[in-house]
């Protein structure tokens, strides 16, 4: 052992709702155990971004007297609508049983995981901010013996700065990957360990969202509305959310399928234009916009769940996969995902064997959350065919169906649907107001967003040939559209000739590009520790 090595029971990595519930279940019924978790935010909550709605059932069982704990959960759903949209019109129509929200609440996913938190504290719970683990470590038996922390203060030039500050190699007896979608170890254990060899590709959406304070008389705290249709076309899968919080906030977020076709689709002037829609226009006219984030959600479900135990760990929540697409939730599946690691940990820590390890992944798929996944299993891939044969078998499978049909229908790889800019008609999008819709910039600046500007860029390219000479020649260069934040621009020298700048400062660690790049030339990792959005209350 040395200055920078520490050794702990359990290694927890991600303090979003899976990663800390794994650690209170730990804490709950082994007070004993040393627990770690590493957060590569600045704080807990500064990268967690959500709709939100959370059904309380799986917190009721993590923490039963919640709600004398002060949780922030003070917004009952009152009212639920639902809108299919045309550019001009808003037409209600049934809400589908699966989006039914009595009894759940309307919620900050940064405020809960800011609490559940402090929860983790007081049980003696360990938690490091600003600590991104950027490598696996592995034992003689190729198993997983903890992680890499990253070095601080080497700058673009390699070379230590002033700030400098060596990683440490944190050992574990279990090294828990909560990172959510698209976590950087997540991808690197399951190619090591083959984790989805057996499933169906993940397929994600990209999640944009923005937090108003609206005038008095527009605001009904409780309502939740979902939209369908306008402002997208009916064979890219997504919708919006318009969510009635407290304080007059209302929650603003549309979701696009990351399995788009047009390359000049741009999820984030999608988001201006929906904001143009009368029914939100009416809304807005008179607030003010405070907040502002992105990150990409999976919407594979249970045809892609991976195998979630590798040798020395488990996967929880979105770092396998678990929303529910058909309600558009997850958080009770992370907490409850964590529950169950835990006491799988525990058996195996208290008698190891491979059979209280390898027993997690079964237990996960005949739990409630593979249950729900299971029943709505084909709803995602059915939109396939188009906004309407997806609407069609979704009222099915809720009406009839309800899971049981004999078929598994498939997921295909996002990043293979795109089309060649030669193929697809561009799309014209407004110039911004400035009272309703803005410059990606100008949102951009309400996500706190913060690197330290000489650090190595974080976003590596495997061929820096590339975006040249693949993207830009066939594609147009869609990761100048599909980036929520600027981070990709293409530039012309004073030569003349084109090249891709990268404006890594910019990142709101959504990992887009990271899934929809059509070569996979882009690779996202963990930047210095605390670097990206520092959100407040998404």
């Amino acid at each position: 052992m040395n200055d920078n090595t520490i050794s702990v029971d359990v290694l927890i990595i991600g303090a979003g709702p899976a990663g800390l519930a794994t650690a209170i279940r730990l804490a709950q019924q082994s007070p004993n155990l040393s627990i770690c978790i590493l957060e590569k935010g600045s704080e807990v909550g500064a990268h967690i971004l959500s709709g939100a709605v959370l059904e309380t059932k799986a917190l009721t069982e993590l923490i039963p007297d919640w709600s004398t704990r002060n949780a922030p959960l003070h917004t009952p759903v009152t009212q639920d609508r639902f809108f299919f949209l045309t550019e001009k019109k808003a037409w209600r129509l049934p809400t589908p049983s699966l989006l039914h929200n009595k009894g759940n609440y309307i919620i900050s996913l940064g405020h809960l995981c800011r609490w559940l938190a402090d929860y983790a504290q007081s049980l003696g719970i360990e938690i490091y901010p600003s600590t991104p683990a950027v490598a696996l470590l592995y034992d003689e038996q190729d198993a997983v013996c903890g992680v890499k922390t990253g070095d601080f203060g080497i700058g673009k030039d390699g070379k230590p700065t002033e700030r400098y500050q060596p990683g440490m190699e944190i050992f574990a007896k279990q090294t828990i990957l909560a990172e959510g979608c698209r976590g950087s170890l997540s991808k690197i254990a399951m190619a090591r360990y083959q984790l989805t060899a057996q499933s169906q590709p993940q397929t994600y959406g990209i999640g944009l969202k923005e937090i108003w304070e609206v005038q008095p008389q527009h605001h009904q705290q409780g309502l939740v509305i979902h939209t369908v249709g306008w402002p997208l076309d009916h064979q890219t899968y997504g919708g919006s959310f318009i969510y009635h919080a407290a304080n007059q906030q209302v929650n603003i977020g549309l979701i696009v399928g990351l399995d788009y076709p047009n390359p000049y689709l741009n999820p984030y002037e999608e988001l201006q234009r929906l904001k143009t829609h009368p029914l939100l226009r009416s809304l807005l006219v008179g607030g003010r916009c405070i907040s502002y984030g992105s990150k990409a959600l999976v919407e594979g479900g249970w045809q892609a769940l991976p195998q979630m135990h590798f040798p020395g760990g488990l996967l929880v929540g979105d770092s396998a996969g678990m929303v529910n697409i058909g309600k558009i939730k997850g958080i009770h599946n992370a907490l409850r995902s964590g529950m169950i690691a835990a006491e799988h940990i525990i058996k195996h820590l208290q008698t190891p064997s491979s059979q209280s390890i390898t027993s997690y992944t079964p237990a996960i798929k005949t739990s409630s959350i593979g249950k729900e996944l299971y029943q709505v299993r084909n709803i995602r891939p059915a939109f396939h065919y188009g906004l309407f044969a997806g609407m069609g078998y979704a009222a099915l499978e809720m009406v009839i169906f309800k899971g049981h049909e004999p078929w598994d229908w498939s997921h295909h790889p996002d990043h293979l649907q795109l089309r060649q800019a030669s193929q697809c008609q561009p799309i014209a999008y407004s110039k911004a107001d400035s009272m309703v819709t803005f410059p990606k910039l100008t949102a951009l600046s309400l996500s706190n967003v913060f690197h330290e500007e000489n650090q190595p860029c974080h976003l590596v390219l495997a061929d820096k040939n590339v975006p040249i000479d693949v993207n830009l020649k066939y594609y147009d260069a869609p990761e100048q559209r599909y980036c929520p934040a600027n981070v990709y621009e293409i530039v012309t020298d004073k030569d003349g000739k084109a090249r891709l700048q990268i404006n890594g400062s910019n990142c709101l660690h959504c990992k887009s590009c990271d899934i929809k790049d059509p070569t996979q030339n882009i690779t996202w990792q963990p930047p210095e520790g605390g670097g990206g959005p520092n959100y407040s209350g998404m």
